[in-house]
């Protein structure tokens, strides 16, 4: 009986051994502990956290997507794109700032000064334009921290601005009135700057390796003598297979398919900063640029992350990407640049922006998508019980250039007539009717779909509602100014009441007609310069 008890007692600790090393690089909390409390980091546990009410009725935030990669202007993952020979990035680094062996991302970070930044008339701007809620970068791939990081020695504080950027959001936006969130993208340096390894194949500087491999000892004499480069690259390791093919990290982008596994020091390190911003500047929101979690499933860190918020913040928002239907009850799913064509059961938010994440010159001179385009996104993710977090992108030196001011401008003259329409309201029995809303579009990977939204016009009718109010908004004025919504045509089973006039939203009340046809609304000249919204009283 003895040996049998022994051996019992023995089979529960491997068990419980084997449950708490489930994760192949578990998470140290030697410097930074998970706030405890009503949620655990397991997928159990964080389900039971509802994404909040005022999430849900705010609808439209505006992002700041700012850091040291719009020094150069040549548009979002240019810290990478620096590192890959013969690319547009790489030879416009190579001609105006040195080759990447002698001037490369590191060298970019004090030219990165944010002379002109006014966060107080950023965010007020922002605010007028309809946000709810405002968003700002803590880090991006570059594994550059925008804030007095103490964790990472390569951070806003110590190198270019030499100012605490998060800490000038965060009052910003509490003077403003508006709810916080900051995005973390830095847990893929690993493999991100793997590039920063290579050589040029070819040319007058053929096999002499970049900067990813220089060390503290090569900075004796050079302005980050002191510093460690490897703190910024995270290269002091292999490479991830077929890392040389420059788009194969979207195939391992979860850590999967030969990806070079982080070590546990570097998935500590990302923990411990997360928390670390997390603690100081007290964000409402959370998000992550990744598959599920921060280095989801090879470890517990982003599980850890999202307790440690829900604890903090029982109102708290976390979002992740690529998620299955249990994972988004745990979190809000996010999907950029695109949609479901369906109202989801959770409320779920879509990421975008007007050009490049990044500042670019080249989308600059293209010119930004129109305040037309982005207005009937909103619609149309709102009607499907989502929101929508909106990059206006910010030069270097902290200023919006002349187009994003148009469109801010178009856009805040849509909302202030037409805002009560989108803000505070629930998905009605459909989303809309219309040529695209009864296709079959289909989410690409992290969404990347947008393209099969575009060209929407009057036959594009989205709906959605307040306890008192149906809101029908129609894609575009239609030309003989005759706009039917087969949706509330006579005997239709969802709207049962008998319509006999409506609002337009920054006019006044129309005359209306049921037919079998549908409602019939015979609107004046356009009002606003983008889609025409009716309100019915239920």
């Amino acid at each position: 009986m003895k040996t049998l008890r022994l051996t019992a007692i023995m089979l529960l600790v491997a068990l419980r051994a084997t449950a708490q090393n489930k994760y192949q690089v578990p998470v140290s909390e030697q410097h930074e502990k998970m706030q405890t409390g009503q949620y655990e980091p397991t997928w159990q546990s964080l389900e039971t956290h509802q994404t909040p009410e005022w999430f849900r009725d705010a609808k439209f935030g505006i992002w700041a997507h700012w850091g040291a990669q719009c020094v150069e202007g040549s548009g979002d993952w240019m810290a990478r794109g620096l590192y890959l020979e013969g690319s547009g990035q790489y030879n416009f680094h190579r001609d105006h700032y040195g080759h990447p062996s002698e001037f490369g991302y590191k060298d970019i970070l004090p030219l990165f000064k944010a002379e002109n930044w006014d966060p107080d008339a950023l965010v007020e701007r922002y605010k007028r334009c309809g946000a709810q809620y405002f968003f700002v970068l803590g880090n991006h791939h570059d594994n550059y921290d925008l804030w007095n990081s103490q964790y990472q020695p390569w951070n806003s504080q110590n190198i270019g601005p030499k100012k605490d950027i998060l800490e000038g959001w965060a009052k910003a936006a509490k003077k403003a009135g508006l709810p916080l969130g900051i995005s973390f993208h830095a847990d893929h340096a690993w493999t991100w700057f793997e590039p920063s390894q290579r050589y040029d194949l070819k040319g007058d500087k053929k096999g002499v390796y970049y900067d990813g491999n220089l060390t503290k000892e090569d900075g004796k004499g050079k302005w980050w003598e002191g510093l460690d480069p490897q703190m910024l690259y995270q290269q002091n390791h292999p490479m991830s297979q077929g890392s040389w093919d420059n788009g194969r990290i979207h195939a391992q982008w979860g850590w999967e398919n030969g990806a070079c596994p982080p070590s546990q020091e570097f998935v500590t390190n990302f923990y411990d900063r997360t928390l670390d911003a997390i603690n100081r500047y007290q964000p409402d929101l959370i998000y992550f640029d990744v598959t599920v979690l921060p280095f989801y499933p090879l470890s517990d860190c982003g599980l850890k992350i999202a307790a440690h918020m829900y604890n903090k913040n029982p109102r708290g928002v976390v979002f992740g990407k690529i998620l299955n239907e249990e994972q988004k009850k745990a979190l809000t799913w996010d999907v950029e640049r695109g949609a479901p064509n369906a109202i989801m059961p959770e409320p779920w938010q879509t990421c975008n922006c007007i050009g490049d994440w990044h500042y670019n010159t080249g989308t600059y001179q293209r010119g930004y998508r129109t305040a037309t385009n982005l207005v009937k996104q909103l619609v149309d993710i709102v009607s499907k019980n989502g929101n929508l977090l909106l990059n206006i992108p910010l030069r270097a030196d902290g200023t919006y250039d002349e187009k994003a001011a148009l469109f801010l401008d178009e856009l805040e003259a849509w909302m202030s007539q037409n805002g009560e329409s989108i803000f505070g309201t629930r998905p009605w029995v459909k989303f809309g009717e219309g040529p695209v809303a009864e296709k079959n579009i289909e989410i690409n990977a992290q969404g990347f779909n947008e393209g099969q939204y575009n060209g929407m016009d009057y036959r594009d009718i989205r709906f959605n509602q307040t306890a008192k109010y149906l809101y029908v908004t129609a894609m575009g004025w239609p030309e003989n100014g005759k706009l039917i919504v087969k949706s509330l045509g006579k005997g239709n089973k969802n709207f049962k009441k008998s319509i006999n006039s409506v609002q337009l939203l920054g006019y006044g009340r129309l005359k209306a007609r049921q037919t079998s046809e549908g409602l019939e609304v015979v609107l004046p000249k356009p009002c606003n310069q983008i889609a025409p919204v009716l309100k019915i009283t239920k």
